[in-house]
């Protein structure tokens, strides 16, 4: 059983790479947008379960999950605006 999941996680960062790989430059910021999104859900869902954590490793381990994933959703949108000023017109 652990083997299976190891073989399915290895095949999704490999498919996941290459998605990323191929997209143009002109869709990064949209994508990098709902990357966001997913990734505040996925915070979310940390601190849900960090509040059922019992053990002083779960906690730990919860803790630095929610900071890590803070983190890249801080991170992400940071690309986004910076990403999102290039397009925006200059004033002479």
């Amino acid at each position: 059983m652990d083997t299976d999941l190891l073989f399915i996680f290895t095949l999704t960062v490999f498919i996941g790479f290459e998605l990323i790989s191929k997209v143009p430059s002109m869709l990064h910021t949209p994508l990098m947008s709902g990357t966001n999104a997913i990734h505040g859900i996925i915070l979310l869902g940390g601190v849900l379960v960090l509040t059922d954590a019992g053990t002083p490793l779960e906690q730990g381990l919860g803790f630095t999950a929610v900071v890590f994933g803070s983190a890249n959703v801080f991170g992400g949108f940071m690309v986004t605006d910076r990403m999102l000023q290039m397009f925006r017109k200059r004033k002479p």
